[in-house]
């Protein structure tokens, strides 16, 4: 459906040139002298590049429909993984790509929001943080130093992340799944 660039909000998905974007943030500006325009951040949805882009008031523009659906992690088959849409029970695959580097902290039953455009599959979010198991790690040693020391444990995901000396093999951790650091133990 075509509309202006007036119609622009935050969270709009837009088609620039065969590509959808995502509006972050955006600012209408009136200056006093020349006409009006609309300054965005917009983000790519499938790469996630992240760009400045102005646009004239009331220029024509493509806004698209995008459904974000909540569905549960099952498993992985091959070169896909299979997420069920917990309310119709239907299995969705989402090919590997689009997960990328948040494999290692995807664990059965978590629940991700998906995006879809048109019945394709766009995004895969998931939580903020999940909690992990330590599956090992080298026991911490007290020594000279004039900070907490950090150690490397590995997850039963396979993440390896940065942990405190004091976290042994078979604890569970709160770790957060965009930067991967260690949050805390699990409450």
């Amino acid at each position: 459906m075509a509309q202006t660039s007036n119609d622009i909000k935050n969270g709009s998905v837009i088609n620039l040139d065969g590509k959808l974007w995502t509006v972050i943030e955006f600012q209408h500006v009136k200056p006093g002298k020349g006409p009006a325009f609309v300054r965005t951040k917009i983000k790519e949805v499938l790469t996630g590049k992240i760009v400045d882009k102005t646009f004239n008031a009331g220029m024509k523009m493509e806004f698209e429909t995008v459904d974000n659906r909540t569905l549960q992690y099952s498993y992985k088959d091959g070169d896909n993984f299979v997420f069920m849409d917990m309310t119709t029970y239907d299995q969705v695959f989402i090919p590997e790509t689009l997960i990328g580097d948040s494999e290692k902290f995807l664990l059965e039953g978590t629940d991700c929001i998906v995006s879809f455009h048109e019945g394709n599959p766009l995004s895969v979010e998931l939580p903020a943080s999940v909690i992990l198991t330590v599956a090992h790690t080298e026991p911490g040693l007290q020594g000279n130093r004039s900070s907490a020391g950090t150690k490397p444990a590995t997850m039963e995901t396979g993440a390896e992340i940065q942990v405190p000396l004091f976290i042994n093999e078979g604890e569970r951790l709160k770790v957060d799944t965009r930067t991967g650091d260690y949050l805390g133990r699990e409450n």
